[in-house]
């Protein structure tokens, strides 16, 4: 389980002010929605989480330990897009990562070792309930379907923050309740520490065990340049019910 604090960030384009005094303590083991208008860095945010960017000023700290500058598979994304390949099947997709990690200078990987990769590949397909379309390309699949395939992806590399960028804005309502049902299950089970970014404030509180929103303090038109984003509020979120069944289950084991 992974804790993460920030401390005093800031990040600029330029004289353009995008964050500023981000400050906030995140324990192991959370699910943090983050929300917020457009624009207001949200998603600038977990590229920051992510190493895609580095702060202008300020730190990120994972477990005690300065975030590194450059991205580690210890932190998995999933985006609103499905970032899937449409020229390999579900399995494929999934087991891309790990013949990526084991496959050495080729990124392949051959007998034993790929026969091990596929079966614990398998074992994610079925922990997100596509065990039956593992040998479907993803043009062949559900919206849903697809967005399953995509965090089986991130889940595979074991990843200590799971970093979710709007992930379910594209589902249609009934899938969309089945695969929060699902995140949280997931969630749950590798204890992981989440951030996702939502416009949706009724999932930001279903899903969260802390909802954080950002947003400009100074709003007129020439503060908007050199005041960026900072926290609005910051509040735990009481745990869903479907949450609450799955710590009961587990204390009854």
């Amino acid at each position: 389980m992974t804790e993460v604090s920030v401390r005093n960030l800031w990040m600029e384009y330029g004289d353009q002010i995008v964050l500023e005094r981000i400050n906030f303590d995140v324990p192991a083991h959370s699910f943090v929605s983050l929300v917020g208008p457009s624009g207001c860095g949200k998603s600038t945010f977990l590229r920051l989480l992510l190493s895609q960017e580095n702060a202008t000023r300020g730190q990120i700290c994972v477990d005690g330990e300065p975030l590194l500058p450059n991205p580690e598979p210890d932190r998995g994304v999933v985006f609103q897009k499905y970032s899937v390949f449409p020229h390999l099947t579900a399995l494929e997709n999934v087991l891309i990562g790990l013949e990526f990690e084991r496959g050495g200078f080729s990124g392949r990987l051959h007998g034993r070792a790929k026969r091990n990769a596929q079966a614990e590949a398998m074992q994610y397909l079925e922990g997100v309930g596509l065990a039956d379309a593992a040998q479907k390309y993803p043009s062949s699949l559900s919206g849903g379907m697809q967005q399953r395939l995509a965090i089986a992806q991130a889940l595979i590399k074991k990843p200590r923050i799971l970093l979710l960028d709007e992930p379910f804005g594209a589902l249609d309502p009934g899938i969309r309740s089945e695969v929060h049902d699902l995140m949280l299950r997931l969630w749950w089970e590798t204890k992981m520490t989440v951030f996702m970014v939502t416009h949706d404030l009724r999932e930001a509180f279903y899903l969260g065990t802390r909802v954080i929103a950002f947003d400009r303090v100074r709003k007129r038109e020439e503060e908007l340049e050199r005041y960026g984003a900072t926290i609005a509020f910051d509040t735990p979120s009481d745990p869903a019910p479907f949450v609450t069944e799955l710590a009961t289950a587990e204390a009854a084991e």
